[in-house]
């Protein structure tokens, strides 16, 4: 009997590891309001490149989804604002749509999800009424078509319908949407879906106008005297995002319904600003992605809700240079149209990135001495021969146009071609050795192993091997615990 017991836990356990394994994922998003555009088959081309295993596209571009049929991409579509009061009165309009962009691909295009609308409430506050009629239109439509378990249905919210979300606990809807937001609750729950978020820690740190540390912002490492807790439950939130997806998670308890999983749909960091956008810079951006992806990844979620991942998707794939706005608007991109990174992606949770064969690559210290930068870059590039074509100007390594970054290219050119005979990485105390890759957009340093697309890092938004292969070290350490539990009760 003892053992059946034990069976029937580790069937039991073995289904959560699996939803954990599953479940933990980064995703894209991907907008098409830019010039240069690449052809469907091009941005799958990228998508696959870069081993990204998560979309969700801003209206249900046909094109785009005969391109990802056989991709095994889950694919989340949505009903752009222009469609929500049609179909929220018609439930025809509504039938109609699910026929034409989710019938007609599934199951070839891994559908699994539709965004009706984004940020309804907060952008076209007049179809309000008509939001949970259309969503209820379209569950109807999917029932009919037998398609409702695969393919669930939501609708993205702003941050900025919880008016105080610090401190967490505290933190409550807008009372004047209360009706409304009440029947989308209701609707989620009812369909076993999902609660969508839109999330941005960089507005959230901007807006603060001083109050909170961009640490925190970054998911950097707090100092003792700037630490953030919650004063009602005394949990300690090391970032904004995780404080930010608790606060919904507290503001949705006040509907008394039981919990309903948060699915971050949008979240990211600009790279680049205009005069009073200081806070937009590439070294923020490269910062907040990749630990936001390391956070995410790890599969635990924010204090009040550990045991559910914080399932997210980055804004956004591309620069959409064509949107209106401050320059910040149209650099959220992580990579440019040709497939090439805008900054360094790391996935490894253990904090390192892919590191060459060789093992490494040498750089410039940050802050090292610039006159001696100076002359470790003249070395290289002289007495050492090291390959300095690629930093002049015109060149792809020649921005930014600074000796580091400058110096930082001789150098590893050097240290990879001279290392095999006994050259070390030092340039006076100038130069360091890095697992992460430096390469960035077309500017690809010696020794990057990545050749693909744009040739750098490649980044891979979601689990690192086919889904449900997660290794013990990327598991929560209480799943971990248990499992070692059940095997001494066995033996």
């Amino acid at each position: 009997m003892r053992r059946e017991i034990l069976f029937g836990c580790l069937l039991l356990m073995f289904g959560s590891l699996s939803s954990i394994a599953l479940g933990a994922f980064v995703g894209i998003n991907i907008g098409t309001d830019l010039l240069n555009l690449p052809s469907p088959e091009q941005v799958v081309a990228i998508l696959r490149s870069h081993q990204i295993t998560h979309v969700r596209l801003f209206d249900a571009d046909n094109h785009l989804l005969s391109a990802l049929s056989d991709t095994e991409i889950e694919v989340m579509i949505s009903v752009t604002n222009e469609e929500v009061l049609r179909i929220g009165q018609s439930p025809a309009a509504a039938a109609a749509w699910i026929n034409k962009n989710v019938a007609a691909f599934v199951p070839s295009t891994n559908i699994t999800a539709i965004a009706v609308g984004s940020e309804v409430l907060s952008t076209i506050p007049h179809a309000a009424p008509v939001l949970v009629p259309a969503m209820k239109n379209l569950h109807k439509s999917l029932v009919s078509s037998n398609l409702n378990s695969q393919v669930k249905v939501s609708t993205p919210l702003s941050m900025d319908l919880i008016p105080k979300p610090f401190p967490p606990s505290a933190a409550t809807f807008n009372s004047s949407w209360e009706s409304i937001i009440s029947g989308v609750l209701d609707f989620l729950k009812s369909t076993n879906s999902f609660f969508m978020l839109n999330a941005y820690p960089y507005f959230g740190y901007v807006q603060s106008s001083g109050i909170f540390p961009i640490e925190y912002a970054l998911f950097q490492p707090l100092s003792p005297v700037k630490q953030i807790v919650d004063p009602n439950t005394l949990f300690h939130y090391d970032s904004m995002f995780d404080a930010m997806v608790d606060a919904t998670y507290n503001s949705i308890s006040a509907y008394n319904l039981s919990v309903i999983p948060i699915v971050v749909t949008e979240t990211g960091w600009p790279w680049a600003g205009g005069a009073n956008e200081q806070d937009a810079t590439v070294e923020n951006a490269e910062t907040f992605n990749n630990n936001l992806i390391k956070r995410v990844l790890n599969g635990s979620g924010p204090p009040s809700q550990p045991t559910i991942p914080m399932n997210t998707y980055i804004y956004e794939l591309f620069n959409e240079d064509k949107k209106p706005g401050p320059l910040s608007e149209k650099s959220y991109g992580v990579y440019f149209s040709n497939g090439s990174s805008v900054y360094t992606f790391s996935l490894d949770t253990s904090g390192g990135a892919t590191a060459n064969a060789s093992g490494g690559f040498c750089v410039a210290k940050k802050g090292a001495d610039t006159s001696s930068l100076q002359d470790g870059l003249n070395w290289a590039c002289g007495p050492g021969q090291a390959n300095c074509s690629a930093i002049q100007s015109g060149q792809p390594c020649y921005m930014p146009d600074t000796i580091e970054n400058h110096a930082s290219y001789a150098y590893n050119d050097y240290y990879q071609k001279m290392r095999s005979v006994g050259a070390t990485c030092d340039f006076g105390g100038t130069a360091m050795i890095t697992t992460v890759d430096p390469s960035n957009g077309s500017c690809i340093f010696t020794g990057s192993t990545n050749s693909s697309i744009g040739g750098t890092l490649t980044p891979a938004f979601g689990p690192e091997g086919p889904p449900g292969n997660a290794s013990l070290g990327q598991l929560p350490d209480i799943v971990v615990l248990l499992l070692a539990t059940l095997v001494l009760l066995i033996v």
